[in-house]
């Protein structure tokens, strides 16, 4: 800010002007648009001091709050054309499978949460009718049979929508793992698409949408934490059930578990008879413990997978007590231990688990009509791994 006193003739009149604020504007912004130089108009602040014969005025340059703001005006009527997401994934904190339907899904009743493990996906306009996705991962479909393409055109199916898209997805959530990855990139595909639009449709509007794709897609439109029934699709969003600072880990062995093997092995004679709305209930006063944790799909997936069982039982042996709760999340084969980030020390020291996937993660949840933020402090570390495609 500059000034400078000048002289003023005594019948000039003068009111005190003030515009002072304080504000900070980055030349070098790589958003700000260069036109803002020519429609700027340098703000005056004009007061006058009188004495017999003349008066002083002193004349502030202030630009600052005036840049700022075409700044946003500039920004707002602008077009968008690239949009960086975080795509993060959930845990089953309990899955209960209550009946099998006539058209041969499972009805279920779950608590869902979202957690800060997740994929980030950059989106950018493209110029040409169709979408291109690119990835870090191998493994991964880049063509049509990938959720994120399946809900781009769903989106363009139920909008009429002309816009398509150069994708690229930055993978860090395992597929095959029961933490619903893939259907987290679909929503947050369909948020996109939205947002290019100018959210043409409705939060519930792409809830509703979402659930032709996939079951577990709904969920994320709550705001991170739902009592979901039906196939997963009925979503009844819910306050954080339990203190978003709970620590947590995540362990998945290379192998995954097959979603369809796994039902197919369901027997639902063997399943727990606990009301769901107890557990949940027990979960919102007291906590997560490891008798509400209960997975319905746990007893199939070992079958699936007999090693899972055992890294199971010596997760629980080797914590002695440090985890509130050790479950399984959806069909596996992710192991969560809820209460403490840190894996137990024969997961580093025995030679079997060094291909494992660790994450450690904390509970999510989302301001509405806002999409997931990727906390600061997220982070996994895993060595590299294929990434089969998983349709759930």
């Amino acid at each position: 800010m500059a000034s400078c006193n000048i002289p003023c003739s005594s019948q000039l009149q003068f009111h005190s002007i003030s515009f002072r604020k304080n504000f900070v504007f980055n030349s070098h912004s790589s958003h700000r648009s260069p036109a803002f130089a020519s429609r700027l108009k340098e703000q005056r602040a004009i007061t006058c001091n009188s004495t017999a014969s003349k008066q002083q005025f002193e004349i502030v340059y202030d630009p600052d709050e005036r840049i700022n703001k075409l700044a946003d005006e500039v920004d707002r009527d602008a077009p968008l054309s690239r949009l960086t997401l975080f795509s993060p994934c959930k845990i089953n904190v309990f899955l209960r499978i209550t009946k099998k339907r006539e058209d041969g899904y499972h009805d279920l009743a779950s608590l869902f949460h979202v957690i800060s493990l997740g994929d980030t996906i950059k989106f950018s306009m493209s110029p040409s009718k169709k979408d291109r996705l690119s990835t870090n991962v191998s493994g991964v479909p880049l063509d049509d049979r990938n959720l994120i393409i399946k809900a781009l055109n769903l989106y363009r199916k139920k909008t009429g929508s002309d816009k398509f898209f150069w994708i690229h997805l930055d993978k860090k959530v395992p597929t095959g793992a029961g933490l619903g990855g893939g259907s987290s990139n679909a929503a947050t595909a369909l948020w996109a698409a939205n947002q290019f639009s100018g959210c043409f449709a409705t939060e519930k509007d792409l809830q509703e949408w979402s659930g032709e794709i996939g079951s577990d897609i709904p969920f994320f439109f709550s705001e991170g934490a739902a009592f979901c029934t039906g196939r997963g699709e009925v979503v009844q969003n819910l306050p954080p059930p339990v203190p978003l600072d709970v620590p947590m880990v995540l362990i998945k062995p290379q192998e995954a578990c097959s979603t369809a093997e796994v039902y197919k092995r369901l027997r639902l004679d063997q399943t727990s008879n606990v009301d769901p709305l107890t557990l949940l209930d027990k979960i919102t006063k007291n906590g997560i413990s490891q008798d509400v944790c209960i997975n319905d799909l746990e007893a199939p997936a070992f079958e699936v997978l007999p090693s899972l069982k055992r890294l199971k039982q010596r997760i629980i042996s080797a914590s002695r007590g440090e985890f509130d709760a050790v479950f399984m999340s959806g069909s596996g084969s992710t192991i969560v231990g809820i209460g403490s980030p840190d894996p137990p020390g024969f997961i580093y020291n025995d030679d079997e688990f060094q291909d494992v996937f660790l994450a450690e993660a904390n509970f999510l949840t989302r301001e509405a009509n806002q999409w997931y933020q990727e906390p600061a402090s997220a982070s996994a570390s895993s060595p590299p791994f294929e990434h089969p495609e998983s349709a759930r």
